[in-house]
């Protein structure tokens, strides 16, 4: 374990040491929600992946090559590991974009708020202040079935159109009104 620790916090694996730590830091404050993961690492050649996530795995990867060149190496060529080490985690972090690239889909991040100002149809038996369900459409074609409560004396039957006018994020529902087609 002292040996460990002495390559660790020793040159050229030292340097790596911090930028590790500086990560696990982010990690906490990302944990208790203080930072989003949303940007890309378009910079760094490692897009479509939020950048957290990129920069995390360059330097966790550059640490332990560090870690291995500076045991494996000696002399002259100690120099070189803190080069080579973060260009070949660059490299093989290139290697794992295309899976990771899979788990964050490009494009419109969608939300619940994008159905406001949208019609609806009332599915179950009625919509009260209480209880309701309703069939939204998206923009994109795809529908959803979301709770709705209606304010007042508002009750609404089964087919009957309605629309959306605000989204309650405690109760996790949208508020409803009749809403009169012209057909």
């Amino acid at each position: 374990m002292i040996e460990f620790l002495d390559t660790v916090l020793s040159f050229p694996t030292v340097i790596f040491t911090f930028l590790l730590v500086v990560v696990i830091g982010y990690w906490l404050t990302v944990i208790t929600g203080l930072f989003e993961l949303e940007d890309d690492a378009t910079w760094l050649g490692l897009g479509g992946v939020p950048a957290g996530i990129v920069l995390s795995l360059l330097i966790a990867l550059a640490w332990l090559l560090c870690l291995i060149g500076s045991v494996v190496a000696s002399g002259g060529l100690l120099i070189a590991v803190p080069f080579a080490a973060p260009a070949g985690a660059w490299l093989a972090i290139r290697g794992l974009l295309g899976p990771l690239r899979r788990l964050f889909p490009a494009g419109d991040r969608h939300s619940r708020g994008d159905f406001v100002g949208q019609m609806c149809v009332i599915r179950t038996g009625a919509a009260t202040p209480d209880f309701g369900q309703a069939e939204v459409t998206a923009a994109d074609g795809s529908s959803a079935i979301v709770q709705v409560r209606t304010t007042g004396e508002d009750r609404l039957a089964r087919g009957d159109d309605a629309l959306i006018f605000e989204y309650d994020k405690d109760g996790e529902f949208f508020w409803v009104m009749p809403y009169e087609s012209e057909h």
